[in-house]
């Protein structure tokens, strides 16, 4: 139990600091409404992320999945006209594992009349090793099988992860 009130307090206690890197999320121009933050906190534990997003896709029906993918990337929000993040590269996977248990694999954003919020845990990663990385959403959920990224479609939206703190 007293293992249990440690963890508990210290994630409270974090959102009382801003975060260690912050990532603006900007749709592509075909989903220009698209915004919002993925925000990373370095703890003793992991890391916890936080995702708030706005003016995502969603279909209406109580049996609708309206689940995206997210993940971390290896390269750049770049791209051209036809493909705004064909630069964003594969997964972050350090360790060369097989999906999902790549570095970068994030849980799914579920998606709720366009907006998403989650905070999750991870151990896969430290905020320092993901600086300049991009986060991605896809149009897709993850199907947690097909290699190597799940069968998660195309890139709808991008952030790059820049340090809140000089943490470089």
């Amino acid at each position: 139990m007293a293992s249990r009130n440690y963890i508990s307090s210290q994630l409270i206690s974090l959102f009382e600091n801003p975060p260690d890197a912050t990532a603006v999320i900007k749709g592509s121009p075909q989903y220009s409404r698209i915004s919002g933050k993925v925000e990373f906190y370095q703890t003793q534990i992991g890391v916890v992320v936080v995702s708030y997003i706005t003016g995502l896709p969603f279909r209406l029906g109580r049996c609708e999945p309206n689940i995206l993918a997210m993940h971390i990337h290896n390269g750049l929000c770049e791209g051209t006209a036809e493909n705004p993040f064909e630069n964003a590269g594969s997964h972050y996977n350090p360790h060369d594992c097989e999906h999902p248990a790549h570095a970068g694999d994030l849980p799914p954003l579920f998606v709720n009349r366009g907006y998403a919020f989650s905070v999750f845990l991870t151990e896969r990663f430290n905020v320092r090793e993901v600086l300049g990385l991009p986060v991605i959403i896809h149009d897709n959920r993850d199907d947690f099988t097909t290699q190597p990224s799940g069968d998660s479609g195309s890139m709808i939206a991008c952030g790059t992860i820049e340090s809140a703190k000089n943490l470089i």
